[in-house]
């Protein structure tokens, strides 16, 4: 909120040039605060960077490049081109644009497999049939996910595949594309390596969708390393640009293709995916903050807010606590905390309960009913504190 404020204020700052100022911006407008206005509860965040908790809170220089460009035109065009090579050169990849979002980057990028800069075959997705475009998509079995309609936008059909004999078979001359689904690499029986080897064997076009494994920094550049022909990131989790933002990585012709399929290029499956200026401006700042960060530095700081939490409840009967770090997506310390509920006389969905609706509010990592699961990388200087003094009181009055 402070960032809103501050840009605000810096709006009525500027100088009236030739008399032009309008009225509204040249009067300073009092503070408010709009989300007691609307009786919206901002809470800690202890959970992560989930979409429906509104993900991360963007970098100051995220928030200073959006206040720049608010006060200026350009032509957008221009300005993706600019932004997409500067962050290429940042990430070490050929080519990068900026998406609505990762999700954004899995429907213009399907769609430049499908349709490539065909201006026809533009205008006809997602009615691809009989039109000669390529209308499957390989994926493993295991690797089917909440963000398949992204990709089906495009009018095409998902053959699943469990084994690498099996892709093999399954890559045909109506293969457009096949998707990677990184979080769940573990979970499937073709690794990563092996998924772009195959790939690079047929001829067919690989999509790894790393959405949230910003972490370590390396994975910026890791996947399209290997041979990935398009990666995407979310922006707006561990980058903390804008959240309706993404990257889209990868090969110059299908990054040229993915933005001949968006917008601000008309009657288009991308046209309504719209990043504007400050969108593109915030999240090269914040790709450019993210990859000269000190990482090490950060990671014991998370670590550090871990041991006060768990210092914090230590003591009271039964609690039993272990320290997981996800080896992909989300790679943070979680805490993972467990009692005995017949010393402990509370359940996890109360404890949630009573953080959530308490003062201030406390949001914790959504997880199942055995377990309270907590992350730290959210956390602003002195939450840490708040969110340990009340776990210790909520669990110390349901063990007395």
């Amino acid at each position: 909120m402070s960032h809103r404020r501050g840009f605000i204020k810096s709006l009525s700052s500027l100088p009236v040039i030739g008399g032009l100022m309008p009225s509204a911006l040249s009067a300073a407008p009092a503070r408010r605060d709009y989300f007691k206005e609307l009786g919206v509860r901002p809470f800690i965040n202890a959970a992560g960077t989930y979409t429906t908790l509104t993900a991360s809170l963007m970098h100051p220089d995220c928030v200073a490049a959006i206040e720049y460009a608010s006060r200026q035109f350009v032509r957008l065009n221009d300005l993706h081109d600019a932004v997409g090579k500067k962050i290429a050169g940042l990430l070490h990849v050929e080519s990068a644009m900026v998406t609505s979002g990762a999700a954004g980057a899995l429907v213009v990028g399907t769609a430049a497999c499908v349709a490539g800069k065909n201006p026809e075959w533009i205008r006809r997705i997602p009615d691809i049939a009989g039109t000669g475009m390529k209308s499957e998509v390989i994926i493993q079995k295991s690797h089917r996910y909440g963000y398949d309609h992204a990709v089906r936008n495009s009018g095409v059909r998902f053959v699943e595949v469990e084994t690498a004999e099996e892709m093999e078979r399954a890559c045909n001359a109506n293969t457009a594309m096949a998707l990677f689904f990184n979080a769940n690499n573990n979970a499937g029986q073709i690794k990563d390596q092996q998924f772009v080897e195959i790939c690079k064997k047929h001829g067919v076009p690989s999509f790894n969708d790393a959405a949230a494994d910003s972490l370590p920094v390396e994975n910026l550049w890791k996947w399209t390393k290997m041979g990935f022909d398009l990666v995407t990131f979310s922006g707006g989790k561990g980058i903390r640009g804008p959240q309706s933002a993404g990257l889209l990585l990868g090969s110059a012709n299908l990054i040229e293709a993915a933005r001949a399929n968006s917008s601000p290029n008309g009657d288009t499956i991308g046209r309504g995916l719209k990043v504007n200026k400050e969108e593109m401006l915030g999240m090269m700042a914040a790709v450019e903050a993210f990859v000269k960060m000190d990482h090490a530095a950060e990671y014991k700081e998370w670590e550090k807010r871990c041991k006060l939490v768990q210092d914090s409840v230590a003591s009271i009967p039964s609690i039993k606590m272990n320290v997981a770090v996800p080896e992909i997506a989300n790679h943070t310390p979680h805490l993972h905390i467990q009692w005995d509920p017949a010393k402990v006389k509370i359940s996890i969905r109360e404890v949630v309960e009573k953080l959530r609706t308490g003062d201030p509010a406390i949001e914790v990592t959504p997880a199942g009913r055995d377990e309270l699961v907590m992350n730290f990388w959210m956390l602003q200087p002195g939450e840490a504190q708040i969110v340990a003094r009340r776990l210790r009181e909520i669990l110390k009055a349901a063990s007395a």
